[in-house]
Parts: C-alpha cells; sequence; structure tokens
C-alpha cells in the first residue's frame, strides 16, 4: 500500500511565504514524477506544479517565478515552496505521485491567503 501524506498547509498574509511537503511511504519500486495541484470550491482541479525524475519542471503560468518545486529522491518527499503569495492562490493543494505505474494522491492541505 502506497500513501502520500501532505504537510504545510495553513493561513499566511498576501506577500508571505509558506512550504508544503509531501511524503511517500510504502512498497515503492518507482517513482516516475510528483507534482502539485490545486483546487477550490466550484471548480476544477488544476495543476500547479510538476517535476519529473530527471529533474523537468513544468509550472501553471500563475504561480511561475513564485513557487518552486523540489524534490527529495532518498525521502521519497516533493516540496513546493510558495514565495508572494496572492489572495488567489487559496485552495486545498494536492500531491500527486505516479508511483508503480499507478496514480496517487494525497488527502490535500488547505492554504488559504488572507490579510
Amino acid at each position: 500500500q502506497v500513501q502520500l501524506v501532505e504537510s504545510g498547509g495553513g493561513l499566511v498574509q498576501p506577500g508571505g511565504s509558506l512550504r508544503l511537503s509531501c511524503a511517500a511511504s510504502g512498497s515503492i519500486f518507482k517513482i516516475s514524477g510528483m507534482g502539485w495541484f490545486r483546487q477550490v470550491p466550484g471548480k476544477q482541479r488544476e495543476l500547479v506544479a510538476t517535476l519529473t525524475t530527471t529533474g523537468r519542471t513544468n509550472y501553471a503560468d500563475s504561480v511561475k517565478g513564485r513557487f518552486t518545486i523540489s524534490r527529495d529522491n532518498a525521502k521519497n518527499t516533493v516540496y513546493l515552496q510558495m514565495n508572494s503569495l496572492k489572495p488567489e492562490d487559496t485552495a486545498i493543494y494536492y500531491c500527486h505521485a505516479l508511483i508503480n505505474e499507478r496514480d496517487y494522491w494525497g488527502q490535500g492541505t488547505q492554504v488559504t491567503v488572507s490579510s
């Protein structure tokens, strides 16, 4: 059984920073890619950032230059450093990973940007 456990969400003022973490555990033989998505009520889940095993990154236009995705392969953990946060970044953030050729999602962590 594979699990993704996220942490690091919370309430932050506009212009502030947060760092999300997502640790994969269980019977892991191969992680092909990891990433972050987000969703607000009434809207579709959208891609925030992804990172392949070769180190290639992909970011949503709305977060380019503000968010950085990184990964610690030894810990099977992916991070999302979020700087210069805006109220429109408020959402539930979900970790995604392609592990053993299957898709896995974390439980989600709330990020609220408000003064």
